[in-house]
Protein backbone atom coordinates (compact mmCIF):
# COMPACT_ATOMS: atom_id res chain seq x y z
CA UNK A 1 0.00 0.00 0.00
CA UNK A 2 0.80 3.26 -0.89
CA UNK A 3 1.01 6.68 1.43
CA UNK A 4 -2.69 7.34 3.32
CA UNK A 5 -4.33 10.61 3.58
CA UNK A 6 -6.41 12.16 5.98
CA UNK A 7 -8.25 15.62 5.45
CA UNK A 8 -6.58 18.42 6.54
CA UNK A 9 -7.32 22.27 6.96
CA UNK A 10 -4.61 25.29 6.19
CA UNK A 11 -5.12 25.96 10.14
CA UNK A 12 -3.76 22.49 10.69
CA UNK A 13 -7.44 21.16 12.32
CA UNK A 14 -7.82 17.30 11.15
CA UNK A 15 -11.67 16.38 9.69
CA UNK A 16 -13.24 14.15 11.92
CA UNK A 17 -17.05 12.59 12.31
CA UNK A 18 -18.54 12.83 15.70
CA UNK A 19 -19.40 9.13 16.13
CA UNK A 20 -21.20 9.40 19.78
CA UNK A 21 -18.73 11.07 21.39
CA UNK A 22 -15.75 9.03 19.71
CA UNK A 23 -14.03 10.52 17.04
CA UNK A 24 -13.98 8.93 13.27
CA UNK A 25 -11.27 9.89 11.25
CA UNK A 26 -11.44 9.09 7.35
CA UNK A 27 -8.24 7.93 6.13
CA UNK A 28 -7.69 7.49 2.31
CA UNK A 29 -5.08 5.39 -0.01
CA UNK A 30 -4.89 8.20 -2.27
CA UNK A 31 -4.59 11.47 -2.58
CA UNK A 32 -7.35 11.94 -5.25
CA UNK A 33 -9.90 9.60 -3.10
CA UNK A 34 -9.40 12.50 -0.30
CA UNK A 35 -10.25 14.96 -3.44
CA UNK A 36 -13.50 13.06 -4.32
CA UNK A 37 -14.76 12.60 -0.90
CA UNK A 38 -14.40 16.38 -0.26
CA UNK A 39 -16.60 17.20 -3.82
CA UNK A 40 -19.10 14.48 -2.32
CA UNK A 41 -19.20 16.03 1.31
CA UNK A 42 -19.78 19.46 2.07
CA UNK A 43 -18.45 19.25 5.56
CA UNK A 44 -14.82 18.21 4.14
CA UNK A 45 -14.95 21.38 1.41
CA UNK A 46 -12.08 23.43 3.32
CA UNK A 47 -9.90 20.77 4.26
CA UNK A 48 -7.74 18.71 1.48
CA UNK A 49 -6.22 15.69 1.97
CA UNK A 50 -2.47 15.67 3.81
CA UNK A 51 -0.16 12.61 3.74
CA UNK A 52 0.43 10.62 6.79
CA UNK A 53 3.25 10.56 8.15
CA UNK A 54 4.53 9.70 12.03
CA UNK A 55 4.03 13.33 12.94
CA UNK A 56 1.30 13.82 11.20
CA UNK A 57 -0.09 10.60 13.20
CA UNK A 58 1.03 12.01 16.44
CA UNK A 59 -0.99 15.14 15.90
CA UNK A 60 -3.79 13.31 14.88
CA UNK A 61 -3.70 11.19 17.73
CA UNK A 62 -2.91 13.63 20.49
CA UNK A 63 -5.61 16.37 19.61
CA UNK A 64 -8.38 13.92 21.37
CA UNK A 65 -6.25 11.69 22.90
CA UNK A 66 -6.00 7.59 21.71
CA UNK A 67 -8.47 6.25 23.41
CA UNK A 68 -11.52 8.35 21.64
CA UNK A 69 -10.11 8.28 18.01
CA UNK A 70 -11.05 5.77 15.56
CA UNK A 71 -9.75 5.69 11.91
CA UNK A 72 -11.46 4.18 8.98
CA UNK A 73 -9.78 3.14 5.49
CA UNK A 74 -12.24 4.84 3.10
CA UNK A 75 -12.72 2.59 0.13
CA UNK A 76 -14.70 4.48 -2.11
CA UNK A 77 -14.83 8.11 -1.16
CA UNK A 78 -18.78 8.54 -2.85
CA UNK A 79 -20.13 6.69 -0.29
CA UNK A 80 -20.82 7.44 3.59
CA UNK A 81 -17.85 8.02 4.79
CA UNK A 82 -18.81 5.72 7.79
CA UNK A 83 -18.64 3.16 5.74
CA UNK A 84 -14.65 1.56 5.49
CA UNK A 85 -12.76 -0.74 6.80
CA UNK A 86 -11.68 0.23 10.84
CA UNK A 87 -8.17 0.68 11.81
CA UNK A 88 -6.50 0.98 15.38
CA UNK A 89 -4.09 3.10 16.03
CA UNK A 90 -1.32 0.41 16.02
CA UNK A 91 -2.27 -0.93 12.56
CA UNK A 92 -2.77 2.74 11.00
CA UNK A 93 1.10 3.27 12.45
CA UNK A 94 2.22 0.55 11.04
CA UNK A 95 1.13 1.29 7.79
CA UNK A 96 2.34 5.12 7.81
CA UNK A 97 5.84 3.94 8.86
CA UNK A 98 5.71 0.79 6.46
CA UNK A 99 3.71 2.26 3.54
Amino acid sequence: MGRLYAMRRANGDWFALDDRGRFRVPVFSSRWGGMLARVSHPGMLLFKPAALDGRALEELVTAGGAEDADFWLVDDPFTSLKRGRSLDRAELSLLVTTG
